[in-house]
């Protein structure tokens, strides 16, 4: 029977919706989607052809020209040749994405160099590793996963194809399976099938996934055979028991599984691997989930959920959620926020990249697994400027190659248009005869809504009508919420439905969104007593990071909602942000609060912890302006000093030639009180800050002083004309090292303030996702 079923596989019979095709879509140049793809577009274009393929020539036998890259793709190392599956796959994607005429000449010079070195090795075999690597797999050895490595040359070969039309590719992948059909042969035939499971309790990435996918195209029943053979049945069979038991299983390894589980039906119609993509996304969903997508601690499903050290494993789930293209899933109301967060930020809990195992990589050199894939990928907002963290590192080529998939989704046989993510970008539906354009208006704390305009160029000719839904999110609420077309209202479907609109779409019509965003808490998985009070804080589908490095304790007070205790932070204030500099030598220092210690310290690189402590808010005593244009606007007025990360706070004098402290706003007596006077030391562009409450004392810094040492409250004799006083007394002032975010709120604590901002708006920051929120 099984062999019977094998040959005659089940067609699908699944109600999914078709992602539209990359190359129908098109990212707005404005928005922040595009300029991360265009940074990925860069690097890629970056990279060098000779020393992608470098360890796959050695292999071969081949010349070597060029040299290695480092990290993972070493020479040495057992996984070398897994960053050019990334690579393949990731270029595929951006030309569909961009069609850069430069970047397709690239990639397919990488396929012609691969495909050389496929010949030279004979029998199909294709590794920058020697087959020696699945001797010593498959004889249950010591050896680092040599499938993994094998999933990702495949994926990126098949993706050649399928994207970018190249037939090669296509040859060499039905080549490279047929050489791994027959070792997987040759060890049930002289061994055993369990011995091949045995060897499959490894990471052998997602060999299961890119089969289906093949056999999808070629219909070969060898493919399928050995999909099914790489199906992992002993973590499937639980999930189709309906077993709610993947604690202690490593997540990395099996949620690829179960994503090939999913393909199984959608190419087959079986409905058991339905059922078990379902199970597996109910029990991820109900137990063992982050407020980030994020399922597992250090690549490990626990028990419980309390507060990790590390969090990681979204893009698995994100690429889960979208192979589940049917309408429930389309609703799912943690896949928009799955999407945002595996492309947007690390979830280590309380520090980033930057302090974890691997730390920040360099261009060339650190090509860890998950620089490939996007697993922990990092986009950071400093002001209005975009930074990628692979402007030095090539972290998840993959993920922001796709930033335009999973926005639209097509259905049936009358045109049906599903708009599920709300991004500026442009689609040319082809069925619907129509090019879309959507446009969504930059989001910001003080105005709590999100709005979409969409217009229609019609092609010529186009007479059919076509159905538009739009996704209304589950986050949202009716009141408020309004949409038009052409001026007219429409009726608003409940939030976790769809806006359905059918019409001959025209060049004048104009359909208009509007929906309202709030604040809101989502409790942490854990039903433990201790953690009930533990919630994240959201902003619509934006979740919220505190800079903390440490306290995490919120108050809301008792029958107060959470708008009383949070409130949003006004863009004027990013126009009072400044910094106090001095040069000493060759080194630049700034005025920074650190540790409540206030003191002198090197220039910090921006978006770290130490960027935001030598920022300050200049608080204006007496006047009704909130923006300084220049130095000029504040000469000779009374100002307060709020710590960036620390709203609500003030720099205080504790008296003459004592060191300055911090207080909250509220129990100030006055000793935050600066008057701004021209430098003390003559020089144009200079500032002095004179104590308000005493005369003739200015913040001083000391003459020839270290990093770290204290500032202090020091007056000025009348009789003398100290220059090394006058020098130490006066600061350059700069706009601020950091900004706030448009999506910035203020969220009163037990013992402090927090500043709130998106997840994916840090870089460097300490911060926490999760708060200890007590009435």
């Amino acid at each position: 029977m099984m062999y019977r079923n094998l040959k005659s596989p089940l067609k699908s019979s699944g109600n999914f919706l078709n992602e539209m095709s990359l190359h129908n879509v098109r990212l707005d140049p404005s928005s922040i989607h595009w300029k991360a793809q265009q940074t990925n577009l860069e690097y890629l274009l970056m990279l060098d052809v000779n020393n992608l393929v470098w360890s796959f020539r050695k292999t071969a036998g081949s010349s070597t020209p060029g040299k290695a890259y480092g990290g993972w793709e070493a020479p040495d190392s057992e996984l070398r040749g897994h960053f050019v599956g990334h690579y393949l796959s990731a270029s595929a994607q951006m030309w569909a994405s961009t069609h850069n005429v430069t970047l397709k000449k690239k990639m397919s010079a990488v396929v012609s160099a691969l495909s050389a070195c496929q010949v030279k090795m004979g029998a199909g075999y294709l590794s920058a590793f020697p087959s020696e690597l699945f001797d010593r797999f498959e004889a249950i050895k010591p050896v680092w996963a040599p499938y993994y490595t094998i999933h990702k040359i495949l994926a990126g070969l098949l993706d050649q194809y399928t994207l970018a039309d190249n037939a090669q590719a296509l040859k060499m992948v039905k080549w490279m399976v047929d050489y791994f059909y027959n070792r997987v042969s040759n060890v049930i035939t002289n061994h055993s099938v369990e011995r091949h499971y045995l060897s499959l309790n490894e990471e052998t990435g997602g060999m299961n996934d890119v089969l289906y996918k093949l056999f999808s195209i070629t219909g070969d029943p060898k493919h399928l055979v050995l999909a099914h053979l790489f199906d992992k049945p002993c973590f499937l069979g639980l999930l189709a028991v309906q077993a709610d038991d993947i604690s202690g299983f490593h997540a990395n390894t099996h949620i690829p599984a179960v994503i090939g589980a999913q393909m199984r039906y959608e190419i087959t119609g079986d409905p058991l691997y339905k059922d078990i993509g379902a199970f597996f996304m109910d029990v991820v969903n109900s137990s063992h989930s982050y407020a980030t997508g994020g399922t597992s601690v250090s690549e490990f499903w626990s028990v419980c959920l309390s507060p990790p050290v590390q969090m990681d494993q979204r893009n698995g789930l994100c690429r889960l959620l979208r192979a589940s293209s049917d309408k429930r899933c389309a609703r799912h109301p943690k896949r928009n926020r799955t999407w945002s967060d595996d492309l947007h930020a690390s979830t280590t809990s309380g520090s980033s990249k930057a302090k974890s195992y691997h730390g920040w990589g360099t261009s060339y050199d650190s090509f860890w697994c998950c620089y490939g894939t996007g697993g922990e990928t990092y986009l950071c907002f400093c002001a209005n400027n975009l930074i990628l963290s692979f402007v030095a590192v090539p972290t998840g080529i993959e993920s922001f190659s796709k930033l335009g998939d999973s926005i639209y989704f097509e259905e049936g046989e009358a045109p049906g248009l599903y708009i599920i993510q709300y991004i500026s970008s442009s689609l040319d539906w082809k069925s619907g005869q129509i090019v879309l354009n959507q446009k969504v208006d930059p989001i910001v704390s003080s105005d709590p809504y999100l709005r979409v305009t969409l217009t229609f160029s019609p092609k010529k000719g186009t007479s059919q009508a076509s159905t538009l839904y739009l996704r209304i999110p589950i986050w949202t609420n009716s009141e408020g919420a309004t949409a038009t077309i052409n001026s007219q209202s429409l009726r608003l479907p409940a939030p976790g439905s769809f806006l359905s609109v059918n019409r001959k779409w025209r060049s004048s019509d104009k359909l208009t969104l509007q929906i309202p965003i709030s604040l809101r808490t989502e409790a942490i998985k854990d039903d433990r007593h201790e953690y009930a009070s533990v919630q994240a804080i959201l902003y619509g589908p934006y979740l919220l990071a505190g800079h903390t490095s440490g306290d995490w304790n919120l108050k809301t007070g008792s029958g107060n909602s959470l708008s009383d205790s949070i409130t949003p932070i006004p863009g004027s204030y990013n126009g009072q942000l400044v910094s106090f500099s001095q040069e000493s030598g060759i080194s630049t220092f700034v005025l920074t609060n650190s540790n409540q210690s206030i003191s002198m310290e090197k220039l910090p690189e921006s978006g770290t912890d130490a960027s935001l402590q030598a920022t300050f808010r200049l608080v204006l005593k007496d006047s009704s302006s909130s923006k300084l244009s220049s130095v000029k606007d504040v000469i000779g007025k009374s100002v307060m000093l709020e710590p960036f990360h620390l709203p609500g706070m003030l720099l205080v004098q504790q008296g003459k030639d004592r060191s300055f402290a911090l207080t909250n706003s509220a129990d100030d007596d006055g000793s935050s009180i600066f008057r701004v006077v021209p430098g003390l030391d003559g020089k144009d562009g200079t500032v002095s800050l004179e104590s308000g409450i005493q005369n003739g004392c200015y913040v001083y810094s000391g003459v020839d002083y270290k990093s770290g040492q204290s500032m202090k409250l020091s007056c000025k004799s009348e009789t003398s004309s100290d220059t090394g006083f006058n020098q130490g007394a006066s600061f350059l002032m700069n706009k601020g090292l950091t900004q706030y975010h448009p999506i910035s709120f203020v969220a009163k604590g037990d013992k402090r303030n927090f500043l709130l901002a998106p997840l994916h708006s840090l870089r460097d920051e300490s911060y926490t996702i999760y708060f200890n929120i007590q009435p």
